[in-house]
């Protein structure tokens, strides 16, 4: 089989691993890819937005499956456009991405199949968001308010403001923050209080299978402090989510939203990433992603058992039901090595040493997020978050002592990363 990967970071580096792993798979392309990539795929000069460059090459190549990374080819409408060709592709349609691709559109979509989440009101304009914290609707002057930009962000359109002034500071920044389009509403949410989980599955339109539970770690400083990030790591545990709590998110979430979806008119096949927040009143939805989160993918895939490919074509066929997924028992951490000044204006160009020794460690990877190379063949720093050291263990402790010894090995000017990955909640 032929596989194309669209996108060109850690997440894409980790999909692009995964289907390297099948023994049916005989080629891999990546869309645009970066230097990790390019040791186990050919990487294509063609943009994740270039829809119908992307559409022409998967026809002249012949390729059998397309699997789609970000969120802003998903909602651009590339798997509609991709289909009505007769090219089979792994995604959300562009009605479906609107789970993830407007914050209003999922609040709405959440109230109307009374799926539980924070209270919130939409504004279309920075003065009537400011008014609406003004009228008191979110409680007083000294309450937490949550801030959201409506469009994507590219994870960081959102800000947990500790009280009115802060989330006031915050409207009138976000336009700055995440550009015009993702603000031309705002979500304004009560900030909810609890432990934060993220539970992905796989959907075919019909069925649904559950992955392992996971937790991001969003701030850029240790005991979740500073800025947002996109990421700067995650754990898949057991512990994250008890039998319990599992049976209560799959009957007042998952099956709502799977059949909400289909009611509206749009069934949702591909990845959906539920992103809770476990309050004293059970979980509740803190935000959709209609695909693979990164670095979620990185410490997910390393625990599949089951071949890739044989689980996107249950997606494809619509038997996910009948596949019996399979994981790696224990745990698995994948803490991001980020660049200088990330998240606000990265270094980059920066030589990365240490890399060969850090693959040699057992049961652990290096996937590859913002990474050029240079004529000499040295790797070198070209994004914000640059390499995601992931690791399973039988344990949440042996995973991330071998993630950070890895870690220990490599080195790059300025790079930043957190040591408490997994030990905060």
């Amino acid at each position: 089989m032929k596989i194309l990967v669209i996108g060109s970071g850690g997440r894409e580096h980790a999909l692009c691993w995964a289907f390297d792993q099948s023994e049916k798979v005989t080629k891999i392309y990546c869309a645009n890819g970066n230097a990790g990539i390019a040791e186990i795929a050919e990487c294509v000069n063609i943009k994740p937005d270039e829809i119908a460059k992307l559409a022409d090459f998967a026809e002249k190549n012949e390729i059998d499956l397309t699997f789609v990374g970000g969120e802003t080819t998903l909602a651009l409408g590339i798997v509609d456009g991709f289909e009505q060709r007769g090219l089979k592709i792994i995604g959300a349609s562009r009605q479906a991405a609107q789970l993830e691709a407007s914050k209003s559109f999922a609040k709405d979509f959440m109230a109307r199949h009374d799926i539980p989440t924070a209270k919130y009101q939409t504004a279309k304009t920075a003065k009537e968001a400011v008014e609406t914290l003004q009228s008191g609707a979110f409680g007083d002057e000294n309450k937490s308010v949550v801030v959201k930009a409506d469009g994507l962000a590219a994870g960081k359109g959102v800000v947990v403001a500790v009280n009115r002034a802060e989330a006031i500071e915050a409207i009138n920044d976000l336009e700055n923050l995440v550009g015009k389009a993702a603000t031309e509403k705002i979500v304004l949410e009560e900030c909810l209080v609890g432990r934060e989980v993220s539970l992905l599955m796989f959907a075919d339109g019909k069925n649904f299978a559950l992955m392992p539970p996971a937790r991001d770690h969003k701030r850029i400083g240790e005991g979740d402090s500073g800025a947002n990030t996109g990421g700067m790591g995650v754990i898949t545990d057991a512990s994250l989510l008890t039998k319990e709590q599992t049976g209560e998110i799959v009957e007042k979430i998952i099956k709502p939203t799977l059949n909400g979806a289909k009611k509206e008119g749009f069934e949702f096949r591909g990845i959906l990433f539920l992103g809770l927040m476990m309050t004293a009143g059970g979980a509740k939805v803190l935000e959709y992603n209609a695909r693979f989160g990164d670095p979620e993918t990185q410490a997910i895939l390393v625990r599949l058992k089951t071949d890739f490919v044989e689980v996107c074509q249950a997606i494809l066929n619509q038997t996910l039901n009948n596949l019996t997924i399979k994981w790696k028992e224990g745990s698995s951490v994948c803490v991001v090595l980020a660049s200088k000044n990330y998240p606000n204006k990265p270094q980059t160009g920066d030589i990365i040493t240490g890399l060969d020794q850090a693959k040699t460690h057992q049961d652990t990877n290096i996937f590859h997020a913002g990474t050029s190379k240079k004529e000499i063949g040295e790797f070198i720093t070209l994004g914000g978050r640059v390499l995601g050291v992931t690791a399973n263990g039988e344990n949440l402790d042996e995973a991330l002592q071998k993630a950070y010894q890895a870690v220990s090995e490599i080195s790059f000017e300025g790079m930043q990363y957190r040591r408490d990955i997994g030990k905060t909640h």
